[in-house]
C-alpha cells in the first residue's frame, strides 16, 4: 500500500498540547488519543478539503482527458476514495460556444451586363436605388452623354453603401481602354471621370482587288464597315467611288489594332492607304495632327468651320473646364461654346462626316453627334428641330438642324462641342485642320513616317508574290 504522501495528502501531526475539549482524559489526567481509525478519517477529509478549496493554478483541461486517481490508505478495513480529476490536477469548466458574426463589406459591387430592352431607369429600379439617384447621375452626365444610350453587352458596376443603401459610384465600361466613372460628391450630386488608356498598337496589312463595289470588295478583304467608311472619306475628294472605281483596281490598307493589357479594345486605326486605279495611284498617310496627307504632304481633308452658324452671334458661355452651372450652381466642366441664337436659327455641320447619334436627353435636349474621320467629332445640343438622321453623310456647311431651347436651358441658344480623339477641345481656340500641306517644320518627320508605311506595304507585296509563285 502507498502512503498518503505519495498522492499529495498532508500528514496529520500529533500535538503535545493538552486537549481541553473533545478529548477523553484518563484517570491520570493525561489526554487520551483518538483511535487510529478516526485519525485516518480525519486525514482523508482534510485531503479532500484541500483539493476542493485550493484555487486552480493551471489552465482548463479537456473533458475527454479525465482519469480516476485512487487514494490507498494503509489501514485495515480502509475504504477506497476516488475523485475524477485531470492528469495535471486541473479543474474543469465548459467553454462557451462562441460564433464570430459574419462581417459584411462596407461597399457592395453590383456588376451588370446590359441586356436587350434594359434602360438606365430599369437597372436603377432593379437595384432599389430609385429614380432620384439616377437623375443625380444623369445631371453630371449632361456634358458627356455617355449614359444616354446603353447597348447590349456593355458593363456597368454599381457600388452601393451597405449602411446607407446609397449609390457611391457607377462605372460604365466600354472596353479595357475606355471607362467612365461617376463618383458621388455629396447627397445629391456626382462628378464623372473619363479613363482613357492608349495601350499598344499592332500593325497589319489588309489588301484586295475591286470586284463589284468598293464596299463589298473591302468587306471581303476583312475591313470593317467603319474602316471601309474611313477609307472612303479619306479619298472622297480624289475618287468618285460610285463611278470611277473599276474591276481589277487594287487597294491596300495598313491597319493598327489597339490592345490594353493584351486584350483587344475594339479600336482600330487606318495608318495609311493606297488605291491603284488603272494608271493612277492615290496614297494617304495619317500624321500626328489627325489628318491624312498624300506622299508629298498635301492635305486630303477639308478644313473645319470655326463656328456652326452662317453669321456671328454673341457667346453667352465659353468653353470652361470649371464653369459654375447657371441652374445648379455647381462647379463642373462646360465642354463647349454657347451661342445666343434665336429659336429656329440654322445650324451648320462644321465639317464633312457621318451622323452617329440623334437623340433627346433630359438635360442636353435634342442633339446631334457627327464623326469627322477617325479623330474628330462635333456635337450640337438644345436644338429645336433635327434635319438629319443617324448614318447620314453630311458635308461642311450643310444645314443639319435649327437651334432651340430644349432640355435643361436658361434660354434659347446653341451649345457646340468639338472633340479630338475622344476629348473635348475649345473650338474657338484649338488648332483645327485649316492648312493645306504639312508645315515645313514637320516635313522631315512626315517623310520618315511615309517611308516606314511604304516599307510595310512593299513587304506585304513581296510576301504575296512569293506565296503566289509557290502555289
Amino acid at each position: 500500500m502507498k502512503s498518503l504522501s505519495t498522492v499529495g495528502v498532508p500528514t496529520v501531526h500529533q500535538r503535545n498540547e493538552p486537549m481541553t475539549q473533545g478529548v477523553n482524559m484518563n484517570s491520570a489526567g493525561k489526554a487520551k488519543h483518538f483511535p487510529y481509525k478516526h485519525a485516518v478519517s480525519i486525514a482523508v477529509l482534510a485531503c479532500l478539503s484541500y483539493w476542493l478549496y485550493t484555487p486552480p493554478a493551471f489552465s482548463l483541461a479537456n473533458d475527454s482527458e479525465r482519469v480516476v486517481v485512487e487514494l490507498e490508505i494503509p489501514l485495515d478495513n480502509a475504504q477506497v476514495v476516488t475523485s475524477q480529476m485531470s492528469p495535471s490536477s486541473k479543474i474543469e469548466a465548459p467553454l462557451p460556444n462562441l460564433v464570430a458574426p459574419e462581417l459584411q463589406p462596407p461597399i457592395n459591387d453590383h456588376r451588370v451586363t446590359v441586356q436587350a430592352g434594359d434602360t438606365l431607369s430599369v437597372l436603377f429600379d432593379r437595384l432599389n436605388l430609385g429614380q432620384n439617384e439616377m437623375l443625380s447621375v444623369l445631371s453630371s452626365d449632361e456634358s458627356l452623354l455617355a449614359l444616354e444610350t446603353l447597348r447590349p453587352g456593355q458593363s456597368l458596376i454599381f457600388q452601393v453603401d451597405n449602411a446607407t443603401e446609397a449609390l457611391q459610384s457607377l462605372e460604365l465600361y466600354f472596353h479595357p481602354g475606355h471607362r467612365v466613372i461617376y463618383h458621388r460628391n455629396d447627397e445629391d450630386s456626382f462628378r464623372y471621370e473619363v479613363i482613357l488608356e492608349e495601350g499598344e498598337w499592332a500593325s497589319e496589312i489588309v489588301s484586295g482587288s475591286i470586284d463589284g463595289s468598293f464596299y463589298l470588295s473591302a468587306q471581303r478583304a476583312q475591313l470593317s464597315e467603319v474602316e471601309t467608311a474611313t477609307v472612303t472619306e479619306i479619298f472622297q475628294d480624289q475618287i468618285d467611288f460610285a463611278r470611277s472605281i473599276r474591276k481589277g483596281d487594287v487597294f491596300q490598307v495598313v491597319r493598327s489594332v489597339n490592345f490594353v493589357d493584351g486584350q483587344p479594345t475594339g479600336k482600330t486605326r487606318i495608318d495609311s492607304a493606297k488605291i491603284i486605279r488603272r494608271a493612277k495611284e492615290h496614297t494617304a498617310f495619317l500624321f500626328t495632327d489627325g489628318r491624312y496627307y498624300d506622299h508629298e504632304g498635301n492635305s486630303l481633308a477639308r478644313a473645319f468651320l470655326r463656328i456652326p452658324l452662317n453669321q456671328s452671334y454673341r457667346i453667352s458661355s465659353p468653353f470652361n473646364p470649371r464653369r459654375v452651372h447657371p441652374i445648379t450652381g455647381k462647379v463642373g466642366p462646360h465642354n463647349g461654346t454657347d451661342f445666343a441664337t434665336p429659336t429656329g436659327t440654322k445650324v451648320l455641320s462644321t465639317g464633312d462626316g457621318v451622323v452617329t447619334r440623334v437623340g433627346n436627353h433630359p438635360f442636353a435636349g435634342k442633339y446631334i453627334d457627327i464623326k469627322h474621320g477617325g479623330q474628330y467629332k462635333s456635337r450640337y445640343l438644345h436644338l429645336h428641330k433635327v434635319l438629319v438622321r443617324r448614318g447620314q453623310e453630311v458635308s461642311r456647311g450643310q444645314v443639319i438642324a435649327q437651334s432651340g431651347n430644349s432640355g435643361r436651358s436658361t434660354g434659347p441658344h446653341l451649345h457646340y462641342e468639338l472633340h479630338l480623339r475622344g476629348r473635348p477641345i475649345n473650338p474657338m481656340k484649338a488648332k483645327i485642320p485649316t492648312t493645306k500641306s504639312i508645315p515645313k517644320a514637320d516635313k522631315e518627320r512626315f517623310a520618315q513616317l511615309v517611308a516606314h508605311q511604304l516599307d510595310l506595304l512593299s513587304s506585304h507585296d513581296e510576301s504575296t508574290d512569293i506565296a503566289a509563285n509557290t502555289m
